[in-house]
């Protein structure tokens, strides 16, 4: 598929989408958020995904110039942007069978926080940045992030990062354990494909209940979870990677995982 506002490579079973439009810094327009909701689901053999943005930024935001094109405008018209395209990619994105690792480099700003935060593993370069930015313009943060926020950093620090309007850098997301990793910008690229080949040669399925598992115990109560554990066990524990993980276990030597 050729896509207007992101790229789709495929290759060695890691799934690549960058954010595509540099001269905007990736801000997401309904076409984009469309186009990676489809791009979800061509995502072939692939075993896991990375997220990037092309040129100086991960993604800036809503592309807010864009509204002058939606039928309906304003407050209504925002309400029907998020229910009927941004919050059913970030939806996807965080039910999605495989691991998602995203590379933050430059702003990740209002939806673009959302959609950097909703990876599994989050690098960030030294100049990356997260913002919510709404309060700068009279709005309320959207995208997820009042979900996804206080449970990586807790009320206090998420009400701050809202109320006002604070960037918070890499080192500093890292230190709050907001995100996986901090690294020099020249090393983004060599990190994320470093841990991108890793995650294809892992027990797939394993990290797809995983997801899911996780995603269950922060909206359910403790019996929810440990009967989703107990499901996923039962899944996990009949696949073939699960097999070859006993095998290589007692002939002492590294899992050989299919993804299946």
């Amino acid at each position: 598929m050729t896509y207007e506002t992101i790229t789709l490579d495929v290759a060695d079973q890691i799934a690549t989408i960058t954010l595509n439009r540099p001269d905007r810094l990736n801000a997401c327009s309904l076409d984009m958020a469309d186009d990676i909701s489809d791009a979800l689901d061509r995502l072939d053999d692939a075993r896991v995904l990375v997220i990037k943005g092309a040129g100086r930024a991960f993604c800036s935001g809503a592309d807010l110039q864009a509204r002058g094109d939606r039928p309906v405008t304003g407050g209504q018209g925002s309400y029907i942007a998020l229910t009927q395209k941004y919050n059913p990619m970030i939806m996807k994105l965080a039910r999605l069978n495989m691991p998602i690792i995203t590379a933050v480099n430059g702003a990740a700003a209002g939806v673009g926080c959302s959609i950097a935060l909703v990876g599994d593993f989050v690098l960030a370069g030294k100049a990356g940045y997260f913002l919510q930015a709404f309060v700068n313009i009279g709005l309320v943060p959207d995208g997820g992030s009042t979900w996804i926020l206080p449970r990586l950093v807790g009320k206090a620090r998420a009400t701050r990062m809202m109320m006002l309007g604070e960037k918070i850098g890499a080192d500093q997301a890292e230190a709050w354990g907001m995100i996986y990793k901090s690294v020099e910008d020249a090393e983004l690229e060599a990190e994320t494909a470093a841990l991108a080949a890793r995650l294809a040669t892992g027990p797939t399925l394993s990290y797809a209940t995983m997801r899911k598992n996780i995603l269950i115990a922060l909206e359910n109560s403790l019996s929810d979870t440990l009967l989703a554990e107990a499901e996923g066990q039962r899944i996990a524990g009949s696949s073939a990677d699960a097999a070859e993980g006993g095998l290589s276990f007692l002939q002492k030597r590294k899992p050989n995982f299919q993804g299946k």
